[in-house]
């Protein structure tokens, strides 16, 4: 009995050595391989030195903060949708936080591990204010905008053939020709995710007052990050991120008062900022890595705000992407 057992122990011990191989990785290059998209407002846009800003990008900074102790350790790559997944799988990034919907296919078929969904989102239409659209039946026989690769497409055409409308679907493989495209008037509605929407407009139309978001979604796009499969380490870190970020927000930390935080007498927030626990040794990090996470941009909910929430020029509601206390879906597995 004494010899499986060591044998079992032997084996647990290779395994988990063999899983942590991108965490290794990482710490051995020094810097984050974030994989994130080229222009999606609120979510991944560089500015016009080339820094990249957005909820996704928070998500890539806090992960740098907590795994190398430094927030800016972060080499951004813009991918398209499809590229996206193959950038992951050969190993060019560490990471894809680009808004990807999480699906069963691109869960069981491509080798992928699908983290917590960090956005709950739905697919929405844009057409101009002046078209006299007020809802999708309108949009019959209408030649409708949409990007290749992505769910929104194969939604589209199942939509299309359960609800009786016959519109054209014009394909993109490219977000940023697709908005020319539509601003330029060649479309009559465009499709892409509600919250795509609202940013494209923003940002993209020239007057944004021209164009107007139909408030019905056709589809559930539960949107966040993708592993690699075989990496439980890895896997289990960006969870316990999103967990995080949660938590803190639930418990009043901020980025602005987690140091003063560490010396709370909440056993919750001793865990969570490494206080207390010894958590963080558990997956190879720093007790404290928490911490540095939540100060490299705040709690879930300031993340949320500044990049598309009232305090950003999205300015989206909260709505499901609210903590459960509030009546969202977000919840924050206990760090215990």
């Amino acid at each position: 009995m004494k010899r499986i057992f060591i044998a079992t122990g032997l084996l647990a011990t290779c395994s988990l050595a063999a899983s942590a191989a991108t965490l290794d990785t990482i710490k051995q290059r020094g810097t984050l391989v974030c994989g994130v998209s080229a222009g999606f407002a609120g979510f991944s846009t560089p500015d016009s030195q080339g820094n990249y800003k957005g909820l996704d990008v928070d998500y890539c900074r806090a992960l740098a903060a907590g795994v190398l102790g430094d927030a800016s350790k972060v080499r951004y790559v813009a991918l398209t949708a499809q590229n996206r997944f193959t950038a992951l799988q050969s190993g060019e990034i560490d990471v894809l936080y680009r808004n990807s919907t999480q699906t069963y296919l691109r869960g069981v078929t491509l080798g992928l591990r699908q983290g917590p969904v960090n956005f709950y989102d739905g697919q929405g239409f844009v057409v101009r204010a002046d078209s006299g659209v007020k809802d999708l039946k309108g949009l019959n026989g209408a030649t409708v905008c949409v990007a290749q690769g992505t769910t929104h497409e194969v939604t589209l055409g199942d939509y299309g053939r359960a609800n009786g409308i016959e519109w054209k679907p014009l394909v993109f493989d490219r977000t940023d020709t697709m908005l020319q495209t539509f601003f330029g008037g060649r479309c009559d509605a465009m499709t892409q995710d509600a919250s795509a929407l609202a940013g494209s407009v923003t940002t993209q139309a020239q007057n944004p007052a021209d164009y107007t978001v139909l408030p019905q979604t056709i589809s559930k796009e539960p949107l966040g990050p993708f592993t690699r499969g075989g990496d439980d380490v890895w896997t289990d870190i960006i969870a316990w991120l999103h967990y995080g970020l949660i938590e803190a927000e639930e418990l009043g930390v901020t980025a602005a008062n987690a140091d003063e935080m560490t010396k709370s007498t909440t056993p919750a927030i001793q865990r969570l900022l490494g206080s207390a626990g010894d958590l963080g040794s558990r997956l190879g990090l720093d007790n404290k890595w928490m911490l540095q996470a939540i100060k490299a941009g705040g709690n879930y909910g300031e993340m949320f705000e500044r990049n598309v929430g009232k305090a950003s020029p999205l300015k989206l509601e909260r709505g499901l992407n609210a903590t459960w206390t509030k009546g969202g879906l977000m919840y924050a597995l206990p760090f215990k």
